[in-house]
């Protein structure tokens, strides 16, 4: 008798992944870029290894969880044997978003650039999502009443505890960082490049915003995040952009002016300049553009 390893919720309305768990034993489902249009946590229960987020590198040792937001590029290499659960769900499904004064991991899970994608799963954390995953398997295997509520409630659960141990690490990242003012500029950094990412492209504009000199602001951000501002501000742009070009058919003139760029051409030059490659030729190569010429 065999294991099942895979349990997959399908939206009836429109066939697309709501809700998936399953078991892997290597890197086979990761080791390529993903750009998916769902949430994906991965916790690695065995085996080392690289991770690729966006536009940085970083190393993950065993019980490391990631988390993942839709259309978030990202891919794992080892040389070792991967072995874990994966657990990836649709925002029809669950939006963080609008949950997010009950589970609050927008941004401390999901949807943060300024640090590593994961968070290390210690020995209570990892008894308390082993019973959670039980649990939805359980659940996937027996479709009744509120099967929904329930999955939800369990999912919740998972990103309440996931959440709340990220929150705890976080601290750790500081430490470079001296001076006790130092973190809650950098947070106010991180807010108010979210919030005016399209219309503020120079690191003088938050200087100004967050009443620090530009050198000063430069030197802490330099040190925190090892990249300069202007590099933080410009990847999360680009990282817009690319969930455009991929999720929508916008032209392109029309993303860049939403982006705060009036001149598609010089635009165009700085996203090929911050991603290798064309806005046009990303959509093609990936995107919506490749959907649409393929009907």
């Amino acid at each position: 008798m065999t294991t099942q390893t895979v349990f997959t919720l399908v939206n009836p309305q429109n066939g697309n992944l709501a809700f998936k768990l399953f078991s892997f034993d290597d890197d086979s489902n990761f080791d390529h870029i993903q750009r998916n249009n769902y949430y994906s946590l991965l916790w690695i229960k065995n085996g080392k290894g690289k991770v690729k987020a966006d536009f940085s590198e970083y190393d993950f040792q065993s019980n490391s969880l990631f988390a993942f937001s839709p259309y978030q590029p990202f891919m794992l290499s080892s040389d070792h044997t991967l072995g874990g659960i994966a657990l990836q769900f649709h925002p029809d499904f669950f939006c963080i978003h609008k949950h997010q004064a009950e589970v609050a991991c927008n941004g401390v899970l999901f949807n943060n650039i300024y640090h590593h994608p994961f968070i290390a799963i210690d020995n209570n954390s990892a008894s308390t999502l082993k019973i959670l995953v039980d649990q939805m398997k359980v659940e996937m295997q027996n479709p009744a009443l509120a099967q929904y509520e329930l999955l939800v409630s369990y999912l919740k659960i998972f990103l309440i505890t996931t959440s709340r141990l990220k929150t705890e690490q976080e601290p750790n990242s500081f430490q470079k960082v001296s001076g006790i003012k130092e973190p809650f500029i950098l947070q106010n950094l991180k807010d108010a490049i979210e919030k005016d990412f399209k219309t503020k492209h120079s690191a003088s504009d938050y200087a100004k915003l967050l009443n620090i000199s530009a050198s000063a602001l430069a030197k802490i951000t330099k040190t925190h995040f090892n990249k300069t501002l202007t590099d933080l501000i410009s990847e999360r742009i680009i990282i817009e952009a690319k969930r455009e070009l991929y999720l929508t058919n916008k032209a392109i003139k029309q993303i860049a002016f939403e982006l705060g760029y009036p001149d598609e051409y010089y635009f165009s030059r700085f996203f090929k300049v911050n991603a290798d490659i064309s806005p046009q030729m990303y959509r093609d190569t990936v995107g919506f553009g490749r959907g649409v010429s393929s009907q």
